[in-house]
């Protein structure tokens, strides 16, 4: 192994699991491999066991490996050969959903401070009409935080913000054409649908496994974007393994073809790192990334945000720059205030750990 943890950096559990993963990913430790002990690759790297350890539960969180008592860690991501691979290759990621999540509302006394500094600092500012992709205080937040937390590589020129989901795949579908068959997850949130029926666009119904979209109807559909939420798909609660992310990344690699990966709820994932984002993992540079602040601070504000590949940055200025940000300004200054500051990540810590300590007390 030729890995090594540099200091200063991420944190060496998070360095590990990037060096694994793409290790796995590259066939280094194929299907059904032993990973290395964690005393072994602890005394290598000149680290603690539970460093180790620590990363080694990440992997498991997000698919890529298997725990085997007294026995060890096995590969049980693969790079299936076309569309056929086995649902035993993978662990079911399904989540328990009983009507719509309820999480610990934002504070509220955090909320008015924040709001009552931008009116006494940005003053009359907060009256000026945004730009069209939204405002440069709040596209450089977003940027920032994607950085920091999801790993994504991008410019804050690529984020447009618009008043939640609804409206952002609206634009999705002016930008890319009505003349295009769109997949999405069935079952699947229902408003995607509605969307899509609304806009009078042609829609194919891709049924889920128990790991994501089946492989079979994946590779048979003749649909050119994929609408998919990977975390976790409302209602089933099914959250999309690594085999099949990947899976999802490979179809989209042949010509005209576009993920649009919807990451809702995602923030508040219980394993101690977000699973990476379709954004992240794929090369080919056609996955349009969306979420919004509806669950993270409250769903009165009505903001969403997409993050464009950088191949479709200019095609969407071109077709739909006219169009005016239907965020308030004030809005925008308000969220890049509580992003900047830590307000924002605090809370949605607060809230993994108390989920997670929740969950193991059921245990």
């Amino acid at each position: 192994m030729n890995y090594k943890i540099e200091k200063g950096s991420r944190p060496a559990y998070l360095q590990i699991y990037g060096y694994i993963r793409d290790d796995i990913i590259n066939g280094v430790y194929p299907y059904q491999t032993k990973l290395p002990s964690k005393r072994l690759l602890a005394d290598e790297l000149g680290i603690s066991t539970v460093t180790v350890e620590h990363a080694y539960a990440l992997l498991c969180d997000e698919g890529y490996v298997d725990s085997r008592e007294r026995s060890g860690f096995f590969v049980i991501f693969r790079q299936a050969d076309g569309f056929a691979a086995s649902a035993e290759a993978h662990t079911p990621y399904i989540r328990e959903t009983h009507g719509t999540h309820t999480y610990p509302d934002f504070p509220f006394s955090v909320l008015s401070k924040a709001m009552r500094r931008i009116l006494t600092e940005r003053g009359e500012a907060v009256l000026e009409k945004s730009p069209a992709a939204g405002c440069a205080e709040l596209r450089e937040a977003i940027k920032r935080y994607l950085i920091r937390n999801r790993g994504m590589h991008l410019e804050s020129s690529q984020i447009v913000i618009g008043s939640g989901a609804e409206h952002l795949y609206g634009l999705i579908i002016a930008m890319l054409g009505r003349g295009r068959l769109y997949g999405i997850e069935s079952p699947s949130y229902k408003k995607i649908e509605q969307v899509y029926r609304a806009a009078e666009v042609a829609y194919e119904l891709l049924p889920l496994s128990n790991d994501g979209i089946d492989s079979a109807a994946l590779s048979k559909t003749q649909a050119s974007v994929l609408h998919t939420t990977p975390y976790r798909s409302f209602p089933t609660g099914i959250t999309a393994s690594a085999s099949k992310r990947h899976e999802y990344i490979r179809w989209s690699s042949q010509a005209d073809r576009v993920i649009i990966e919807d990451d809702f709820e995602s923030e508040f994932s219980v394993s101690s790192k977000p699973e990476d984002t379709l954004f992240s993992l794929s090369q080919n540079d056609n996955v349009i990334y969306l979420n919004t602040f509806s669950k993270t601070i409250s769903p009165a504000l009505r903001v969403g945000y997409m993050v464009l590949p950088k191949a479709f940055v200019k095609e969407f200025e071109k077709k739909l720059g006219f169009y005016s940000c239907t965020v308030p300004t004030f809005q925008q200054f308000l969220l890049a205030e509580l992003i900047e500051n830590g307000d924002f990540e605090r809370h949605i810590n607060r809230v993994r750990r108390n989920k997670r300590r929740a969950l193991l007390s059921k245990e």
